[in-house]
């Protein structure tokens, strides 16, 4: 029986402490593909990596969290998008909502919270 192909998930946050935190709490069958800094450096890898789900921090120089995702849409719709942040759960659901995205994350959640949010976009039945 062939194994399942890895999920390639794609980090971008400004802060490389951040992109690599979240990068070390991704475990197998989850591949972290890449990581970006800012929007432009995501659309660029999204292009050449073309992960399964790009998680995604709204507040970012050069191009902010908001506007990648809304470009994010327009060239890669089958692209899994969950946007992070510090701010309130509550104005991150009414951006997710307002740029398609598929869920959305406080940085304060859990390590199984997060967990558990990413297997649900690409493993429907698993739980992690």
């Amino acid at each position: 029986m062939p194994s399942k192909r890895a999920i390639k998930i794609l980090v971008v946050d400004d802060h490389e402490l951040v992109r690599k935190s979240l990068s070390s709490l991704l475990p197998e069958p989850w591949e972290v593909c890449g990581e970006a800094a800012d929007g432009e450096e995501a659309i660029l890898q999204i292009l050449q990596l073309k992960p399964d789900v790009v998680l995604l921090d709204l507040s970012m120089p050069i191009m902010g969290g908001t506007a990648t995702a809304r470009y994010i849409r327009r060239i890669a719709p089958e692209i899994k998008l969950v946007l992070m942040s510090i701010q309130d759960p509550s104005a991150i659901e009414e951006i997710a909502k307002a740029v398609d995205a598929h869920a959305f994350l406080s940085k304060n959640c859990s390590v199984a919270e997060f967990r558990k949010t990413i297997a649900a976009l690409v493993e429907p039945c698993a739980s992690v």
